[in-house]
């Protein structure tokens, strides 16, 4: 399987622990085994697949959610941007952030009801007026107006946070949303302070993170409201392997976008530098869609893919953007030539890529869309219908969502075995029993085993012992040492540097892991993990939580005001 892929990596730590944690804690923990030892093979054999689907009614929850917070954000930076600027579009760009807020309404009231919806609203209606009242005063060199500001902008940290852990029940903690909100705001005001005073590298840099952010809080978010509300989904997971997948293409599609759409605006009003900085920014996203590719069709299709990507059609905006400007009109016509060759061959090229499960024809239809949205952007922008051009680019925005439904909907049915999850059926009544491989705790008797995201300290039956590294959360995953839990518990742990392997002997069972590899195997049997194993900066090898917990038979919980993870098991 490739590797699941969120484009930014490691996210913030704080970021990471704060929205995995609701995830995991919301979560059924495993069932405690019943029976004295647990029989590792029968516990794997026990777990079945069921098709992986990119469009189950949480995962499209989730999608939703993606596409109005990453708007916002990015409506938010570029109102900001433009209010300082003095840009004569200033006041569409506002407008189209308040509608973005507008059209989160009816959700929130399908959810919520009528005086949820509108409490919502008038919440965020007054954080984006907050907003732009910072941007002015900070124009205006007005201390006080800057600190009333920032004020509000509290106030609505401290509001949101109380709403969103009110409404959800407790499902998504208020503490942690207010940890969420404050990284948004604090990336927003970064992203902003870093344009201002001229540094367009970095502000496009703490961009591109902000707004990978937002995707990270709709996977919390919505998994609190499934959470909250199981039947109203269908009992159905947005925090799935196919979940991620569409999420990760959702936001490498929408990234593309808001950063094509904002270079061509700069670089037609002369913003050199800040055009070149988001020159750079785009390049950082090539670089990420094709280490997508790649962990999908290989480097040969990577590459071919980054030719076509570039030569034809990133390379071509400038060329556009200038034309437009000059009123060249040859040039013009010259500059769509190239960009309706780069649609057939992307179209063609996916069509083969996913064996026809998106038929070129529909393919091209999509890209000559995509293109005609970014170039209308640009040309109601030149011709100063601000209004309109803040339109286009809001349904340019939300086509790049019906691009990622389409191109991880085709990719999951095409390696769906990849993407399914382990679901456990009852386990026979009397497990074949192992030999531990350490004296077996008194019977009866609990074991109790805790480690802290972000802690080296492993507890185990209450006493403390010092690990060389740590759990923590990649991918929006997290991760435990796989050495120092097994030993933990009792298991021995080899490692096989030839074969970049680790096994694990837990009484006649013996597991064996592979870097770099989403599968293991029990007593010789391949068992998929559904997340790649690899080894962190301290060389240690680490595993996916959810998968080594269901494995062990093992229950457990994570605790969401201080990220404690506590594993328990009668032995």
């Amino acid at each position: 399987m490739f590797k699941m892929f969120n484009a930014k990596k490691l996210v913030a730590p704080v970021l990471g622990l704060a929205l995995v944690v609701p995830t995991v804690a919301g979560a059924a923990p495993a069932q405690a085994s019943t029976t004295t030892t647990t029989n590792i093979a029968a516990t794997a054999a026990q777990m079945t697949a069921m098709k992986a689907s990119t469009t189950t009614p949480a995962v499209e929850l989730r999608a939703a959610l993606d596409r109005l917070l990453s708007e916002h954000y990015q409506l938010a930076v570029d109102s900001m941007i433009k209010a300082y600027q003095g840009s004569p579009d200033a006041a569409a760009s506002f407008a189209a952030l308040n509608a973005n807020a507008s059209d989160m309404l009816p959700a929130i009231e399908s959810l919520y009801g009528k005086a949820g919806a509108t409490e919502f609203g008038r919440i965020f209606s007054a954080h984006n007026q907050a907003t732009d009242e910072l941007v002015k005063a900070q124009k205006a060199g007005n201390t006080a107006g800057v600190q009333a500001a920032q004020a509000k902008i509290e106030k609505f940290v401290k509001e949101f946070s109380a709403f969103l852990g009110t409404a959800t029940g407790g499902k998504l903690p208020q503490a942690t949303a207010e940890k969420v909100l404050r990284l948004h705001e604090d990336q927003v005001q970064d992203t902003f302070e870093k344009y201002v005073a001229g540094d367009f590298t970095g502000a496009y840099t703490a961009y591109r993170t902000g707004l990978n952010t937002m995707f990270t809080v709709s996977e919390a978010l919505s998994t609190a409201i499934v959470t909250q509300m199981p039947e109203k989904f269908q009992n159905t997971k947005s925090d799935t392997p196919a979940g991620d997948l569409r999420s990760a293409l959702n936001y490498l599609f929408a990234e593309h976008f808001a950063l094509a759409t904002l270079q061509m605006q700069e670089q037609y009003d002369g913003m050199s530098a800040s055009s070149s900085a988001l020159v750079i920014a785009e390049a950082g996203n090539t670089k990420d869609f094709k280490a997508a590719i790649a962990s999908v069709y290989g480097n040969a299709g990577a590459d071919q893919f980054e030719k076509l990507w570039t030569t034809d059609h990133i390379n071509v905006q400038a060329q556009y953007v200038a034309a437009v400007k000059s009123g060249d009109q040859a040039a013009i016509t010259a500059a769509k030539a190239q960009i309706t060759k780069f649609t057939k061959e992307m179209a063609a090229f996916l069509s083969a890529a996913t064996e026809n499960r998106i038929p070129e024809a529909g393919a091209l239809a999509g890209l000559t869309a995509h293109e005609d949205q970014v170039q209308k952007v640009l040309d109601q922008y030149a011709a100063k219908d601000y209004t309109g051009s803040y339109k286009t680019e809001r349904e340019g925005y939300a086509l790049m969502f019906d691009v990622g439904k389409l191109l991880s909907g085709a990719i999951v049915d095409q390696f769906n075995p990849k993407f399914q999850e382990p679901a456990m059926t009852p386990a026979p009544t009397t497990p074949a029993p192992t030999t531990p491989a350490t004296p077996a705790p008194t019977p009866g008797k609990m074991m109790t085993v805790k480690m802290q995201i972000g802690s080296k300290n492993l507890t185990l039956n209450g006493k403390t012992t010092k690990m060389d590294t740590m759990p923590r959360v990649w991918d929006n995953t997290t991760y435990v040492p796989l050495r120092f839990l097994s030993e933990g518990i009792g298991a021995d742990v080899k490692w096989d540097k030839k074969a970049n392997a680790v096994t694990v002997m837990a009484g006649k069972d013996t597991l064996k892991f592979w870097l770099g590899k989403d599968f293991m195997e029990v007593n010789g049997k391949r068992q998929s993990i559904g997340h790649e194993v690899f080894a962190d900066e301290n060389g240690r090898t680490v595993v996916p939580l959810r998968f080594i917990t269901g494995l062990l038979g093992w229950n457990f919980n994570v605790d969401s005001s201080n990220w404690m993870i506590t594993l328990t098991k009668s032995m």
